[in-house]
């Protein structure tokens, strides 16, 4: 999960700063240097730290932190407030041209930061708000990019513009603008090419797309697994050819996170959004103040609630809380409830929103619940016919015993999954609705253990 080593190393350092009752000067430091190796073993640029642990450090090292009632969690608030004025204090969108005209995105980065998919996934979102998107196969030189960006489009309902590989990226440009302003397009994406490196072919190349086409926006994509060397990448392409915002894929598999917390300090360029799956809604909108949050182990109920929003089916949300109010939570509400967990990305993926849920917390669970122990419950749940599965009180030792050998399964693994039945049904009666705000909204979703 992102932030996974950052975020450990952190917790443990405020833990120690919140057990001390007043704070010394040496206290501070002493726990600002620490963050700061964390911040370094993250890799975050060096300078961007050196800048971070000085503005910590005048903050915290004064009468009113020293001397308050609970210094502890004062040091902590200015580190969270620092390290959203880092990430841009600002949430930053994608804009359009005003009026009827055609807006136009290039996006541009290096081969393998996941162009392609992104841009797809960046025109389901805009078609989302109403408009009419266009995506343009601009990269002539890559094996199948083309094909790969009409599959990526498809899944997205939205329409790909391609010439084939026997025209320049810049003609393909120009006729996917002209195509967009006779058919009713009012959001081109120019899907461009990447390289393995930085060269002046890729760089003039893009130059003249953007000298060819009325580019409004210009967007790096950006490897957040690739850590320094991102914001190595993200700095050239800014000085070379101007970019207006960022958007990191990947950030899913970066456990450190440096290039979240460099790529703004560095460029002065938003994020504007983070890759944390593959799915569109795992798309995110990059919320400084959320990111900081997830960092410092203090979770992100609102962004799982936006997401649970979008991945879940409403009516079946509210049917269930009824069944739960009721006490008729069955075992076919179980694998809902399972589904549900996997939409929303997996046990992983919620369990890094939730506040103080620490790494070892969390790999407890998912060793308990993982994908493979996930799949046996499935097969207990499916070898019970569907009057069992309704009324689970008729789960009697001979019926255990059946379902067992249907399951490929041992008869305590049957016993082991309906004493954990029972105790979800219980907990879930307490908690009806686990994400349900406020009256009518969607979300709510309940979890299988």
């Amino acid at each position: 999960m992102a932030f996974d080593s950052l975020s450990e190393k952190l917790q443990n350092v405020f833990k120690a700063l919140r057990s001390k009752g007043l704070l010394t000067e040496a206290d501070v430091k002493t726990a600002l240097k620490e963050v700061k190796m964390a911040l370094l073993e993250a890799d975050v640029n060096f300078k961007v730290v050196k800048q971070f642990i000085k503005d910590v450090e005048v903050r915290a090292i004064g009468k009113d932190v020293m001397t308050g009632l609970n210094p502890g969690q004062m040091v902590i608030k200015i580190v969270n407030e620092e390290m959203v004025k880092l990430m841009g204090t600002e949430t930053t969108e994608i804009s359009f041209v005003p009026g009827q005209g055609v807006t136009v995105y290039m996006l541009v980065g290096l081969q393998g930061s996941g162009k392609t998919t992104s841009a797809a996934k960046l025109a389901g979102k805009v078609k989302l708000k109403g408009k009419k998107p266009l995506l343009v196969a601009c990269d002539v030189y890559r094996p199948a990019a083309i094909e790969q960006l009409k599959v990526n489009g498809e899944k997205q309902g939205v329409e790909v513009f391609s010439m084939g590989t026997g025209h320049s990226p810049v003609n393909i440009a120009k006729a996917a603008y002209e195509h967009a302003q006779k058919n009713g397009f009012n959001v081109v994406f120019l899907d461009t090419a990447g390289r393995l490196q930085i060269d002046e072919t890729l760089m003039q190349e893009l130059m003249d797309m953007k000298s060819a086409v009325p580019v409004h926006e210009t967007i790096l994509l950006i490897d957040a697994m690739t850590g320094q060397e991102a914001v190595n990448v993200a700095s050239t392409f800014n000085d070379q050819i101007g970019i207006d915002g960022v958007v990191l894929s990947k950030l899913d598999g970066d456990t450190r996170g440096g290039a979240a917390l460099s790529v703004r300090a560095v460029t002065g360029k938003p994020i504007f959004y983070v890759g944390m799956g593959e799915k569109l809604s795992d798309l995110e909108q990059f919320y400084p103040d959320r990111m900081a949050s997830r960092i410092l182990g203090m979770g992100d109920i609102l962004s799982l609630i936006e997401k649970a929003e979008f991945e879940l089916d409403d009516e079946k949300a509210r049917a269930m809380e009824k069944r739960l109010k009721k006490a008729e939570f069955s075992f076919d509400d179980y694998l809902e409830s399972m589904n549900q967990m996997k939409k929303l990305g997996g046990l992983s993926s919620v369990l890094g929103m939730m506040p103080g849920m620490g790494s070892s917390q969390m790999s407890q669970i998912e060793s308990a619940m993982d994908d493979k122990k996930m799949g046996r419950i499935e097969g207990i749940i499916y070898s019970m016919t569907p009057t069992e599965r309704a009324n689970p009180a008729l789960l009697n030792p001979s019926r255990k015993n059946r379902i067992a050998k249907g399951a490929g399964v041992d008869i305590a693994e049957v016993n082991r999954l309906v004493k954990q039945f029972e105790q979800a049904k219980k907990m879930m009666k307490q908690m009806p609705g686990l994400m349900g705000g406020k009256k009518g909204k969607r979300g709510r979703f309940s979890l299988p253990f």
